[in-house]
């Protein structure tokens, strides 16, 4: 019997327990996401996940205290006598200083707010960053489809949200937008590794509260930067994987200084061969941010910006070919005078791009506050190109006589050439009290004196040329303003309504010679009125059914002129949601039905231009509707999962497929626009430090042009991946992580994009089964 009792005494002495639980606000009704919980005896650490909940497993019995940490909160510590299993319920109280989160506060959303979105903290972003431009580490988000020209999400990549390209969704940094004015696309290669300096974003589909830059037609996407740290910190990431890619990150700040000053710094630098063949990546990036905070006033100047050099890899790749050599890319190719075919060793992208921003907060009293910023972006660079057999006249060269023969062509390569400045200012006025939440704020940025020029740099047969003979040169200028209001108002005790109401006005010239010796003028001006209203309704603490409807208007893009012989129109879209959003400590739950009705909506046609610019056209009228299914459920203290599944219907009502009345098909589905888009996440936490995560995608049918011509489409594919993660917590070391992702485990081949030259179709392979692992060092 003795012998019993101390085996089990031995046991319970070696037993270990688990400390978990939940943050929140004062309230006990708003759980924080992003909270630091830190055990000061054996520095181990958590970070509280987007329901709040944290977990610190391995402990053994004894006492200890728990250091709470949350932006724009006070610090708290908890004490805990560890017997058994704890679980707790901490609140914390709000602290008095100004924080970052009034510069995003005019174009977020919340949980009462009748708009469709998600939002992505900084611990979500920081476990799927290996280097990999931000659309692939937002793949899992729902109704969002990624792409990489390179195959590997390194260099140019891009996404689409409901079937909408990325001229159709408004992106903002810090409330200032990113599109670029001309484009309005996207070009996250321009701003690499831009995540690891995202505090969060959020992801609002359809038209949602938008306020800056042009209108929204698919979704918006909010980044914000980091924010406040209240501790000094360095941080050190390295990666590296599957086609030579690597990442080196640097990262450090200086935290809270006297109470009121602190300054932060990052610089990365991404390199990758690409999975298609010569497709390349050397990248750089750097962010630095200074602020001042005090109890009423925040000033804070932030900089960042990249500069990129990618090998070209925007062909894509025809069918025939894929089956050959799935991986062949066509850029560069020219045949030598001996009939070889070789590839030129410097087709590049070659880009750089300096953003600055300063940010002016102040809170007046408790009830009004105001927030300005001035920003400053400057954009330059080009792309080479080897063009064989080009004709000279092509290019404003005389042909060329040699004795009895007369030279029309010859072999050349051109740079063609962007600089552009991009600068302006956005403000808001906001004020809070009791039922009524107002904002009134607005926007001018202008595009300034942005060129276009192309120059040749070689040429086997110079003719006339002169050195950088330039064979087409425009500038363009392009001025948006716009005013806002917004009200939020509480019908009661649980009924809340909407009403925001925009003005915008877009000038737009552009003028010159464009490529291939065409003068072009453009001279137009836009004024738009896009109002929004809905409701939401609180059935309990864990539910709120909400409604909307909004519509937009946007302009022709640059290339909308250019590209099509008839002149194309504004666009109009009236988007409706409808959603029930049920929160709880176990699980949430969302389910949306969205209806999105357009008039003249410039869609893709699913051809190129000659420099890899995707041609839209008007189609009259069309319409986008779903059905959005998402959530999370905690399904046990190792097990989690989360889900999301979109079913839509995309139809062009009349499509005049080759820009006249004479040619109409009914009722065709929208190009790159599937039926059905789910995603998950398994995650399992095995043991202490340690979690493992099982991501899944799936895609259906996708149509490369408008007329649902079976021979031009792309096949259905379901993507799995394999995420792991440790972490240790040595003495004198916040954080050592080391992590490893497994892509496309199955080796499955598939293209996420493509594109038609006459009536072929082009493909973009991704890359099959491939790896990447970090190390993470925090001090």
């Amino acid at each position: 019997m003795l012998v019993i009792t101390a085996i089990l005494l031995s046991v319970s002495v070696r037993a270990q327990f688990t400390i978990s639980g939940s943050i929140y606000d004062a309230t006990g009704k708003q759980p924080l996401s992003g909270a630091s919980i830190l055990l000061k005896e054996n520095n181990q650490g958590a970070v509280s996940d987007d329901q709040g909940r944290f977990q610190l497993t391995g402990l053994n019995a004894g006492s200890y205290e728990l250091l709470v940490k949350y932006i724009g909160f006070q610090d708290k510590i908890e004490k805990v006598e560890l017997t058994s299993n704890v679980a707790l319920t901490i609140l914390l109280a709000e602290q008095i200083r100004v924080t970052d989160e009034v510069i995003v506060y005019a174009t977020r959303a919340n949980d009462k707010s009748p708009t469709t979105f998600s939002t992505v903290d900084k611990q979500t972003i920081q476990k799927q960053n290996f280097g990999q431009d931000l659309p692939f580490l937002l793949n899992w988000t729902p109704s969002l489809i990624t792409t990489s020209d390179a195959g590997t999400g390194i260099g140019y990549t891009g996404m689409r949200i409901r079937g909408s390209d990325a001229t159709r969704i408004n992106v903002t940094i810090n409330g200032i937008p990113y599109n670029d004015s001309e484009s309005q696309g996207t070009y996250w290669v321009d701003i690499p590794d831009v995540a690891s300096s995202t505090q969060s974003i959020q992801i609002q589909r359809g038209v949602g509260t938008s306020t800056n830059g042009g209108s929204a037609f698919g979704a918006s996407v909010n980044l914000q930067t980091n924010t406040l740290a209240k501790d000094p910190y360095t941080e050190l990431y390295a990666s590296g994987g599957s086609f030579n890619s690597q990442r080196y990150t640097l990262k450090t700040g200086t935290g809270l200084i006297n109470n009121h000053w602190a300054f932060d710094g990052k610089i990365s630098k991404i390199k990758s061969n690409g999975y298609v063949d010569r497709a390349s990546s050397d990248l750089d990036s750097y962010y630095f941010s200074g602020g001042y905070y005090g109890k009423k006033t925040m000033i804070k100047a932030i900089t960042f910006g990249g500069k990129e050099q990618t090998y070209q890899s925007w062909y894509g790749v025809d069918a025939e070919t894929m089956k050959i050599h799935r991986t062949t890319n066509y850029a560069g190719q020219y045949t030598d005078m001996n009939g070889v075919t070789k590839y030129y060793d410097n087709q590049v992208d070659n880009y750089r791009q300096d953003h600055y921003q300063l940010h002016f907060t102040h809170q007046f009293n408790e009830n009004w506050s105001t927030s300005l910023a001035g920003h400053y972006t400057y954009g330059r660079g080009y792309y080479e190109e080897y063009q064989p057999s080009a004709t000279l006249a092509d290019y404003g060269l005389n042909n060329v006589v040699l004795k009895d023969t007369t030279i029309t062509t010859t072999d050349l390569i051109t740079r063609k050439w962007l600089d552009n400045k991009f600068y302006g200012t956005t403000y808001s006025l906001n004020y809070e009290k009791g039922k009524t939440h107002l904002t009134i704020g607005g926007a001018w940025n202008q595009y300034g004196h942005a060129k276009h020029y192309g120059e040749i740099i070689w040429a086997q047969y110079t003719s006339n040329a002169e050195i950088r003979h330039r064979y087409y040169n425009g500038e363009s200028k392009k001025t948006d303003f716009n005013i806002y209001a917004k009200l939020n108002y509480e019908i009661g005790e649980f009924l809340n309504a909407y009403v925001d109401l925009q003005y915008r006005r877009v000038d737009y010239k552009s003028a010159g010679i464009e490529d291939g010796l065409v003068p072009y003028d453009i001279n137009s001006t836009f004024n738009f009125f896009n109002p929004k209203a809905g409701l939401s309704y609180t059935l309990s603490e864990k539910d709120v059914l909400y409604s909307s409807y909004a519509v937009a208007n946007r302009e022709p893009n640059r290339t909308d002129y250019l590209d099509n012989e008839i002149k194309p129109k504004p666009e109009r879209l009236g988007n409706l949601e409808f959603g029930w959003r049920r929160n709880t400590s176990h699980y949430k739950l969302e389910t949306n039905y969205y209806l999105m009705n357009y008039k003249d909506q410039l869609v893709l046609t699913g051809k190129l231009d000659n420099v890899g610019n995707p041609i839209r056209a008007n189609v009259g009228k069309s319409y986008r509707t779903g059905v959005e299914i998402s959530g999370a459920v905690q399904l046990s203290a190792k097990w989690g999962l989360g889900i999301n599944v979109t079913r839509s219907i995309n139809r062009n009502q009349d499509y005049a497929y080759d820009q006249s009345d004479v040619t109409l098909k009914k009722n065709t589905a929208i190009i790159l626009s599937p039926d059905w888009i789910s995603g998950s996440q398994l995650t399992w936490s095995a043991f202490k430090n340690f979690q493992a995560t099982w991501l899944s995608k799936f895609v259906s049918k996708q149509y490369l042009d408008n007329t649902q011509n079976n021979n031009l489409k792309l096949d259905p594919y379901f993507i799995n991946d394999l995420r792991f993660s440790y972490h240790v917590y040595p003495k004198g070391i916040k954080d050592i992580g080391i992590s490893f992702l497994l892509n496309n485990i199955f080796d499955v081949k598939y293209s996420s994009n493509g594109a038609v030259y006459g009536a072929t179709p082009y493909y973009y392979p991704q890359a099959g089964r491939n790896f990447m692992a970090m190390l993470a060092l925090k001090f």
